[in-house]
């Protein structure tokens, strides 16, 4: 591992998909059965590829990609950088990941849409001891994390990061995380809805504030607790 360079923070862009939308797909889960997957097909095609794969028929994967791609990287390049408010910055290999404690267990995977995949095996290292690697500095409130895609993007508090089944992950389904499902490492928050894990996992940053990630800039809580915890749901009046 070696030391990193601090990165300034970038407002996630906004696409032309709202509120309304993201509601109207959901309230689709409750006919998702009936529709199959004909329809799902038809709707990834006129809303695009990222939507598509939100809709929830059946318990499987919605493979989906904001930018209507997936970034290849081969796990020899992987680097996760961890800067902001740390003692040490640093850039992890997966060989220096997989070289920490190694966590694993078996959740399901909930969309907030509706579908959700039971039983899936995660295995990676807990966030929470990243971040004692690099030492948290007095005054950091929480993490932006960034991807390899260049788009998407994700935040948690501190106290959420060190939840002890929030991990970045090398492993799901008893194998390597693949391209599609955000490998070679992506980050897997547990108690939270699917679109707080983050794919493709390039870069962690300790800041003093919550910084909302690409979908919580689209209408998303910040807050994503699959129990229904309550929390601020928009810190930014200018956010719809």
């Amino acid at each position: 591992m070696a030391p990193e360079e601090v990165t300034p923070f970038e407002t996630p862009k906004r696409v032309n998909v709202g509120r309304r939308v993201f509601i109207g797909l959901a309230a689709l889960g409750a006919v998702g059965v009936l529709v199959g997957n004909k329809v799902q097909s038809f709707l990834g095609n006129a809303v695009g590829s990222g939507l598509g794969g939100l809709l929830p028929f059946g318990d499987r994967f919605r493979i989906y990609s904001i930018t209507g791609t997936f970034p290849k990287i081969k796990t020899s390049d992987y680097r996760l950088k961890v800067s902001g408010l740390v003692q040490r910055p640093m850039t992890f290999t997966m060989a220096d990941l997989q070289a920490m404690p190694v966590t694993s267990f078996v959740k399901t995977f909930q969309c907030v849409t509706g579908w959700k995949v039971p039983d899936v095996h995660w295995e990676g290292v807990q966030l929470s001891h990243i971040l004692d690697t690099v030492g948290v500095q007095p005054g950091a409130v929480a993490l932006s994390f960034e991807s390899y895609d260049h788009a998407d993007s994700e935040s948690l508090t501190i106290d959420q990061a060190h939840l002890p089944d929030v991990i970045v992950a090398y492993r799901m389904l008893g194998a390597p995380v693949t391209t599609e499902h955000g490998g070679p490492v992506r980050l897997y928050v547990a108690p939270m809805f699917g679109y707080k894990s983050l794919k493709w996992l390039s870069a962690i940053r300790v800041v003093n504030q919550v910084q909302p990630g690409f979908w919580e800039y689209n209408g998303y809580p910040v807050n994503g607790w699959l129990d229904g915890t309550t929390g601020p749901t928009n810190p930014d009046p200018n956010l719809t």
